[in-house]
Parts: structure tokens; C-alpha cells; sequence
């Protein structure tokens, strides 16, 4: 898939992601805490993916410049500018290009007990296929079958007991203490790491 093509997924991506937490943190508000772990999970904190980026990086996702639209996916001029843009997405001067890559986190978050619902992108597992280091990510095939989501949108994430994953589109509650730690391998960059203490299948009931 071609930049531009990518680029009009992500931001189509990003809205699926804010829908997705709009329902985890309605679902989280509708439900009262009725056994003796309550004072423990009122601690933690549902937070939603657009809560991790800054309020100009998501403004910029959210406003594609014109020429993301004109250019037509797969023509010749989109594979140039394609190329050009991967070499120097990081340093123009245009916020969209900029918010695609960034590694702003917000400082608020560093150390907060949280709980968010995403996707896994497996990076280490055991000879039993027990997932035991990942990425979560907000949408479903994220550094899989497209580009990664920017930096900011992605966490590190470390399952001390492990878990098998059967499905890679199905979504997951992850509890656990936020860090704003930048971690990068050949997969993607994540701008915050998270050890997770709690998984749950995520449902919207």
C-alpha cells in the first residue's frame, strides 16, 4: 500500500479508535465495582487513545492538508511523493506529516494506573505461542498490514503470565501503570510502555 493510501486509512483508523474508547469509557462509567477488589480497581483510570496524544497532533490527524486528497492512490505522482515523504516525514515543516511520526507523549500520563482497550501486535512469545511482549495499538492490523500508527498511538507492553492469542482482531482491556518511555524495534516506535497487570476480553456490553 502506497503512503497517500495509507494516509487516508489512518485517519479512518483513528476515528475507529476514538469510537471504540468513547464505548470503553461509557461502559467503564456504567459499571459499579461489587467485590472486595472495588477500592483497587477505582485506582485505575479508563482512559481513551486520544488522551495519549497531544491536543495539536490530534488536530492535525483529524485536518488532512488538501494534497492528501488530490493525489490519486497508486498513480505514479502518489509512489514519488511516497518516497519523498518517508525520507522526510520527520522534517518538514507540515503538522500533519509531523503528527505521523511524533513521539510527543503527555507528561501527565508518565506513572498513572490505567486501563485502555486496543489490539495486540505480538513481538516475543514462548515455543507454546504464549505472548509475553507487545505492542497495543488502536485499530485492528496496525505495523502488520499497513504502516504503524504515529509513535504516540502505540505502547510497549510487557504480560509477566502471558497469553495465548487466537485472534489478532480480537480486542483487549489492558490494565496497568503508563510510562512515557520511548521504545523502538524493527516493527515500529512506541512513545509509552505499559506492564500490564490485567487482561480481559474486551466487550462492549
Amino acid at each position: 500500500m502506497s503512503v497517500n493510501g495509507f494516509f487516508r486509512i489512518s485517519l479512518l483508523s483513528l476515528l475507529v479508535a476514538v469510537s471504540l474508547s468513547e464505548k470503553a469509557a461509557a461502559q467503564a462509567s456504567d459499571s459499579t465495582p461489587a467485590n472486595s477488589h472495588a477500592s483497587e480497581i477505582a485506582t485505575v483510570k479508563t482512559i481513551e487513545w486520544p488522551d495519549l496524544i497531544p491536543k495539536d497532533d490530534l488536530e492535525a490527524l483529524l485536518n488532512p492538508p488538501d494534497y492528501i486528497a488530490e493525489i490519486e492512490d497508486g498513480s505514479l505522482e502518489d509512489q514519488i511523493s511516497s518516497q519523498l515523504e518517508n525520507a522526510f516525514a520527520a522534517s518538514l515543516d507540515d503538522p500533519y506529516q509531523q503528527a505521523l511520526v511524533s513521539t510527543r507523549v503527555m507528561p501527565e500520563m508518565d506513572g498513572q494506573a490505567v486501563r485502555i482497550p486496543g489490539f495486540v501486535v505480538p513481538l516475543e512469545f514462548s515455543g507454546d505461542m504464549v505472548i509475553s511482549e507487545f505492542f497495543i495499538v488502536p485499530y485492528f492490523g496496525a505495523c502488520i498490514h499497513v504502516p504503524p500508527p504515529p509513535p504516540n498511538q502505540i505502547i510497549h507492553a510487557k504480560y509477566a503470565k502471558g497469553f495465548t492469542l487466537e485472534e489478532l482482531y480480537q480486542p483487549f482491556w489492558f490494565s496497568g501503570v503508563l510510562n512515557t518511555s520511548i521504545v523502538e524495534n524493527d516493527v515500529a516506535t512506541a512513545a509509552y510502555t505499559m506492564n500490564v497487570n490485567k487482561l480481559e476480553v474486551y466487550t462492549d456490553e
